[in-house]
């Protein structure tokens, strides 16, 4: 079972207003920074559903190759939310929201490249 998981971002004030509009709908916020005392004068910032992140964005140089990361949505509106939220905020389409049955037959995701590429979904599983 994973924890927590992470990227690292070249441009903190983008990053962060990019994915606090893009994960708001899928109940997500930025929870925590740590003290840039204890980074080493890096931004970090902690996302995840309250009480506790899961997700980590760090000041740094962008990963190589750019991370896939997947959020799970509750429902298909969600995903269409998240779509809309995160190309608003700057993100670029990596793929609108939609069935993908070749993943399996209830997957519908949308894809979106961050400010520096790393392409970040939204997924839900259910039926409909």
């Amino acid at each position: 079972m994973i924890d927590h998981t992470g990227l690292e971002i070249s441009d903190p004030t983008k990053s962060r207003a990019f994915y606090d509009a893009a994960l708001a709908p899928l109940g997500y916020a930025m929870l925590m920074e740590i003290p840039k005392e204890h980074t080493g004068g890096r931004v970090v910032l902690g996302y995840g559903v309250a009480p506790k992140p899961d997700f980590w964005i760090a000041e740094g140089t962008p990963n190589t190759p750019r991370i896939h990361l997947a959020f799970r949505a509750d429902d298909r509106d969600a995903v269409d939310a998240f779509y809309r939220a995160a190309l608003a905020a700057g993100g670029k389409d990596n793929g609108p929201p939609g069935p993908r049955p070749h993943y399996h037959a209830h997957y519908y995701g949308a894809f979106v490249l961050d400010p520096d590429g790393h392409n970040i979904e939204a997924v839900c599983h259910n039926p409909v």
